[in-house]
């Protein structure tokens, strides 16, 4: 265990170097080096990647990093997710379906790209929807596959009230009483009640946490 903690931290410094330099190259190698290694790809987006993305949003506040450099670190660690991905092999379908979209204007989705593929890991169906969905197409992916899990990410603490617009605009739908919503990201975390006042059935902190507590709810 403790092997695996220092290989984790290794990784971290070298990915973080990596988009501090802007080398995708690196980025990538790093994280793959890790996976053929051992590595467990949940671990890595935890402990790695995410922590990785919040040091990067840290030194943009602090006009230590340009937008072009925060930028371009989210394409890198986009790119790695998608790559490191596709070698990830899935529980067996469980009969859960998840819807998963970030609100109008968002523009960081890597929050929901985690969640997402924490939840197909563990053999749920998921249909992630990207930023900037539309609240009537929300509505009609949800209907379209029967989805059981609404899950909605947040970046900045002014859209939090389109959160609970769109989750209003879900319970007066026709697929309001029979579908859970989930929503998650920094405000929300800063906030622990926030999530009761706009309407959600329940929030987590982080993609493992939202495994958790959607199959409880769910239960």
């Amino acid at each position: 265990m403790e092997a695996a903690m220092q290989q984790l931290a290794t990784t971290y410094e070298e990915y973080l170097g990596a988009l501090r330099s802007g080398d995708r190259r690196v980025a990538l190698n790093t994280v793959r080096m890790a996976l053929a290694e051992g590595a467990d790809i949940r671990d890595l987006y935890m402990d790695v990647l995410q922590p990785a993305m919040y040091e990067v949003g840290r030194l943009w506040e602090t006009n230590q990093f340009t937008v072009a450099q925060e930028h371009l670190a989210t394409a890198i660690t986009q790119s790695v997710m998608a790559q490191i991905y596709a070698a990830v092999i899935c529980n067996p379908p469980i009969g859960r379906t998840m819807v998963a979209t970030c609100i109008g204007g968002e523009l960081h989705e890597l929050g929901i790209r985690m969640v997402s593929d924490f939840f197909e890991i563990e053999g749920w169906d998921v249909f992630y929807l990207g930023a900037n969905m539309p609240p009537d197409d929300v509505i009609s992916m949800i209907d379209e596959h029967r989805a059981h899990l609404l899950a909605i990410s947040v970046t900045l603490g002014g859209h939090v009230m389109q959160v609970r617009e769109l989750i209003n605009a879900v319970r007066a739908s026709h697929v309001g009483r029979r579908v859970k919503i989930m929503v998650g990201g920094q405000p929300l975390n800063r906030s622990p009640d926030a999530w009761k006042a706009i309407g959600a059935d329940f929030t987590a902190g982080d993609a493992r946490e939202a495994v958790k507590m959607a199959t409880e709810v769910l239960a």
